[in-house]
């Protein structure tokens, strides 16, 4: 086993996907009770283009592309999960459910507080002030967005089964069997989460933020727009780093935050979730046989 693979994921609608070196494997569980699993090949965009892997460039990249794949899987798995008699979402849904997705984030996490902040910075004091403030303002709204989500019983769903991918995940890097009763003892919390990359990015950007200046409402919202490159691909690093050395107090010290948030957005798992998150995380591992049940469609 390669223990120096780092494997990751994300919960989808009643299903996991599991990214590998190689592939990326989509496992939903489907109404009559079977897993349907569906293989792609990983994009080798970053083998045809070195300066992808550099430093800072590929926390953007990984940032890109794990939006795009995760809002396709998000919608296939939406489809795969449907009785046979209902209705697919047809491509200009998908789209159209992506865009409404982006404007909304950038409307309640980059110009809502900063328009807020703009309109009271004569109580507020100098720049370093006011983004600490916008920077308070916009981690209580993505408080406040992922605890009233979680409250839909869908969502809740989907947050088990982020729990199930984490322990799937725990479970393959002690050097265990993927199995349920394996699985089911490890913690819901991983220290390599894109939870906790949310939040390392929201207490980066008031660092960044700050050094642009102050400005128009215009200026503000599209410079704070243009700069989340940057600030993701710091982000990026500061988790690779973190996750490397977890063992480390002074590590575990950092990273506590972000896996306190995950209380909010990873639920304890079922068997049956387990087994879903299993059978995705053996799909991406080399030499890994999933189980006769699954039903394997290549992507």
């Amino acid at each position: 086993m390669n223990k120096k693979v780092q494997y990751g994921g994300m919960a989808v609608i009643e299903g996991v996907m599991m990214r590998g070196p190689e592939k990326i494997a989509l496992a939903v569980r489907k109404t009559d009770g079977s897993i349907e699993l569906e293989e792609e090949p990983v994009s080798d965009l970053p083998v045809r283009y070195s300066f992808l892997k550099w430093p800072l460039i590929r926390g953007t990249y990984v940032l890109i592309d794990s939006m795009v794949v995760g809002m396709r899987m998000l919608n296939k798995s939406a489809n795969m999960s449907l009785d046979e008699e209902e209705e697919e979402l047809s491509a200009g849904e998908i789209f159209i459910t992506g865009l409404l997705a982006f404007v909304l984030a950038i409307v309640l996490f980059v110009a809502l507080p900063t328009a807020i902040v703009h309109y009271t910075s004569q109580f507020l004091g100098g720049v370093l002030i006011q983004n600490i403030v916008e920077g308070i303002i916009r981690i209580f709204f993505f408080l406040a967005y992922v605890w009233a989500i979680g409250r839909m019983q869908e969502i809740d769903r989907v947050f088990m089964y982020h729990g199930a991918e984490h322990k799937s995940i725990f479970t393959y890097e002690a050097g265990e069997e993927l199995t349920v009763e394996n699985t089911s003892k490890y913690t819901t919390l991983h220290p390599r989460c894109g939870t906790s990359f949310i939040l390392i990015v929201l207490i980066i950007s008031i660092l960044v933020f700050a050094l642009l200046g102050e400005g128009n409402l215009f200026y503000r919202i599209w410079s704070r727009i243009a700069v989340l490159p940057i600030i993701a691909g710091l982000g990026y690093e500061f988790l690779k780093f973190s996750g490397k050395y977890y063992n480390n107090r002074w590590a575990r010290i950092l990273i506590a935050p972000g896996l306190y948030l995950q209380k909010l957005t990873t639920r304890e798992p079922d068997d049956s979730q387990l087994e879903v998150a299993i059978a995705a995380l053996k799909a991406v591992i080399p030499g890994e046989k999933t189980e006769d049940c699954v039903e394997i469609a290549k992507g």
